[in-house]
């Protein structure tokens, strides 16, 4: 079992990357996967094809509200992630044919989330084990690499897009992962598709880090977004689809 992170600066393109990812493995017969959506927005099952309130599923937040809000349950004694982790797996895991789905979704309460973070990061303990990969998609920023949800992971891919701000994201995460203790075997640089390809060898220059490349822009990708259409549906011919390819190649995938 291997543990992918996708980083980067909101609007870089790091959900539409994780999906192609997905796509990948399962093309691959490289399953079964779990697809862990760390991102408030929650665009990961749209990606994907997924919605998990029509599957009659909710988001980790979503459990806690039910628990210890609305349903009166208490905090003290037992720790709240482990008083919730056996209804995760049941009422808040995505099953499918190829890959399973979760959410961490909105904010349990305003200004935290420390429960929805212990939660997740308990049940992953125990969920992980049966996965051949797992492919987590992180918020904007870097405030949850401190919370530490995915402590362990093999590589991390941190899409830039062409800004002074995203170069700074590189370095700060880089920084951030290492300090927090986060353990990790690859940290990987991946140019968004707005990056122009005249920039890339600028990127390479300015990044200490491996770049493994950029995603190519494709209409096709803008549109299935637009429509709400799933990407792992994207035809084999998706110029940004192979770019991935090419990618994930470069990183030995």
């Amino acid at each position: 079992m291997k543990k992918i992170v996708s980083l980067g600066r909101g609007g870089s393109g790091k959900t539409s990357f994780l999906a192609l990812v997905a796509k990948y493995f399962i093309e691959k017969n490289a399953t079964p996967l779990l697809l862990v959506d760390i991102d408030p927005d929650q665009n990961l099952g749209e990606m994907v094809g997924v919605d998990l309130k029509e599957e009659g599923k909710k988001t980790i937040s979503e459990l806690l509200m039910d628990t210890f809000l609305e349903g009166g349950g208490t905090t003290v004694g037992v720790a709240p992630s482990q008083r919730i982790e056996s209804k995760i797996w049941e009422k808040g895991l995505y099953e499918g044919e190829d890959f399973d789905l979760i959410a961490i979704g909105t904010k349990f309460i305003e200004g935290c989330y420390c429960l929805p973070d212990a939660a997740l990061k308990k049940a992953l303990e125990g969920l992980t084990k049966t996965y051949k990969y797992v492919l987590a998609d992180s918020p904007g920023g870097l405030e949850h690499l401190n919370r530490r949800i995915t402590s362990k992971v093999d590589d991390i891919f941190d899409i830039i897009d062409p800004s002074q701000k995203s170069f700074h994201h590189v370095e700060r995460a880089y920084k951030v992962a290492k300090a927090v203790n986060i353990e990790f075997q690859n940290f990987y640089v991946v140019g968004g598709h707005r990056v122009p390809a005249k920039l890339e060898t600028e990127v390479k220059k300015r990044i200490k880090l491996k770049y493994l490349g950029k995603i190519a822009f494709d209409k096709e990708v803008e549109d299935y977004i637009l429509l709400g259409k799933p990407l792992l549906e994207l035809p084999s011919s998706s110029v940004a689809y192979n770019s991935v390819i090419e990618i994930l190649k470069n990183a030995d995938y």
